[in-house]
């Protein structure tokens, strides 16, 4: 069962620029220096010993000219707690192999590396994937796809990143630990949970009312939709916690939360005869939402057959598509599917 959202604004100070330091439990490794309060990577030439703060932040899209793009969905994270966080939360450790989706200025990247992680790194924007690029140089950890995500193969990146991989301790699966644009979240979400046979664990930051969409949503609310069904069927996702709004720069007009995806194995899918006419008829089912699906879904069954798969699952003949559960569903589908 998801958990209930909730802030933790006893964790994450909330004031508004100049920078946060990073927690005093923290701990440098190979690559990295540090000093109390302050994380730090060795890179190259123009980005070396920069905290990762508001002000190395400026520094860093100064020193390409640029700005953050709101076509982009640019945000950057200045509370490198959070991002420890977040690495924590996928329970990254030395030797596993993680993607980074829009790494920004590498906020976050440097405390995968730090944690020992091997990353790909897929960065839109050709300007910041320069920065990152050039800032970890000097490590092998770390390799950037310059590529709009959401139209990249990424599972063909992500077999060959593994295979290319020399180490006695090359992990099965890789992680995703990711803090997205906005903008994407969906997009991610559907292009990354099929994806069980490469990833073990997703761990984005998304938009506070996407995480509480995607995790949360009840039956016979207007927030459960098709996406709902999707997740469930893919993954087991939970709701981390919240990540206010002044933790950005530019500060966006919502809040953020963190939330993982535990990915499924093809084996632990739902059982259904064809995964594409099981999301066919959910989308079809949820496209008449206010409808009973003994009329939604006319163009599969007749009403009369729909009506008795419908009693065979145990729901009443006037059911509609926002009180059916992925089992309801999954059900549903089966009895209904021709041959």
């Amino acid at each position: 069962m998801a958990a209930t959202p909730k802030a933790v604004s006893h964790l994450l100070p909330l004031q508004p620029f100049p920078p946060y330091p990073l927690s005093s439990s923290s701990r440098g490794r190979t690559g990295a220096t540090h000093r109390r309060g302050e994380s730090y990577i060795a890179c190259s030439k123009g980005l070396r010993g920069s905290p990762d703060d508001y002000h190395a932040t400026l520094r860093a899209l100064n020193s390409k000219g640029r700005t953050p793009r709101k076509s982009l969905g640019q945000h950057y994270m200045l509370n490198n707690d959070i991002n420890e966080q977040l690495v924590n939360a996928a329970g990254v450790k030395e030797e596993d192999v993680v993607l980074e989706i829009g790494p920004g200025t590498g906020s976050l990247t440097n405390v995968l590396i730090r944690a020992g992680a091997t990353v790909l790194a897929i960065e839109k924007d050709p300007h910041m994937a320069s920065i990152v690029t050039e800032r970890f140089a000097e490590t092998n950890r770390l390799k950037v796809l310059q590529e709009d995500f959401v139209k990249c193969h990424i599972q063909s990146h992500m077999s060959s990143f593994l295979a290319s991989i020399e180490s006695d301790l090359k992990p099965r699966y890789a992680k995703v630990v990711a803090n997205i644009p906005f903008n994407i979240s969906t997009d991610v979400v559907k292009q990354i949970l099929p994806l069980g046979d490469i990833f073990s664990e997703v761990v984005l930051l998304l938009q506070e009312e996407t995480a509480v969409r995607l995790v949360v949503s009840a039956l016979r609310t207007s927030e459960y939709r098709p996406i709902n069904i999707f997740v469930n069927f893919y993954s087991v996702p939970e709701y981390k916690f919240s990540v206010p709004r002044t933790n950005f720069f530019p500060q966006p007009n919502v809040d953020a939360a963190v939330v993982t995806f535990r990915l499924k194995r093809a084996a632990d899918y739902p059982p259904v005869s064809s995964i594409r006419s099981f999301f066919s008829m959910v989308n079809s089912a949820f496209n008449g939402k206010r409808k009973m699906l003994r009329k939604s879904l006319q163009h599969l069954c007749t009403a009369v057959e729909i009506e008795k798969a419908l009693e065979e699952v145990g729901l009443p003949a006037t059911s509609r598509p926002g009180e059916l559960t992925l089992d309801d569903f999954v059900k549903l589908h089966n009895l209904m599917a021709k041959d």
